[in-house]
């Protein structure tokens, strides 16, 4: 009984011990270190405007307006939904699955993916008649693995400068001075490509239509 009793009161003390270590000692200890010394990133990386937050560096958001940056194609719409897309349409099905990321996950063989590209092909050059079919980026006709990315490559940003420049009244000068602004190189110098993060160079945009206005 006593043997019992020991081991029991060990099994007990070694449980209320691995608790305190990593149900709370751990969790508060790297809590700590990333406020300290990753703030912005712990805290999801968000971008303010006046006081506001408007976003997150780390996700991308659905432009459709010519004034701004087109991004990616985006499986999950970047997360953007209405009231509307909430309420059940006829068949009792509603567009909203909540927050999620991923793919169309669409076979190259499958004839949506053609469906899909060519409309999306089509709206890009009904959008930007100044640029052919054969030099649109490939990027901005794919979606991403997340359908959340932020960035497109400088390419995909430099195309787009021309309609751009003609619905914001910036110069086109102004423009690639925002994309240089906004190139994230190759991670080390030799990984990835290097890319433009259009959210925070639609930011800069905004914010330069918003003192002309002034």
């Amino acid at each position: 009984m006593r043997k019992i009793f020991d081991s029991s009161k060990q099994a007990l003390l070694i449980t209320i011990a691995m608790f305190i270590i990593c149900g709370l000692i751990y969790p508060f200890a790297v809590t700590a270190l990333a406020q300290g010394v990753f703030h912005q990133q712990a805290n999801g990386s968000l971008i303010e405007m006046d006081g506001q937050a408007v976003g997150s560096e780390l996700i991308g958001q659905n432009f459709t307006a010519p004034e701004y940056f087109w991004g990616r194609v985006s499986s999950v719409n970047y997360n953007i939904y209405t009231k509307e897309d909430m309420l059940p349409d006829d068949n009792g099905e509603v567009s909203y699955s909540g927050v999620s990321s991923g793919t169309f996950n669409y076979a190259s063989t499958n004839p949506e993916l053609k469906k899909r590209i060519e409309a999306d092909i089509e709206k890009f050059l009904l959008a930007n008649p100044s640029v052919q079919r054969q030099d649109i980026p490939s990027d901005l006709m794919t979606a991403s693995g997340s359908g959340l990315d932020p960035h497109i490559s400088v390419k995909a940003a430099q195309i787009q400068v021309d309609r751009i420049a003609q619905a914001s009244g910036l110069s086109k000068e102004e423009i690639n001075k925002i994309i240089e602004a906004n190139i994230q190189k190759r991670t080390l110098g030799v990984f990835g490509e290097n890319k433009v993060n259009f959210l925070m160079a639609n930011l800069e945009i905004k914010g330069k239509m918003d003192k002309v206005k002034d």
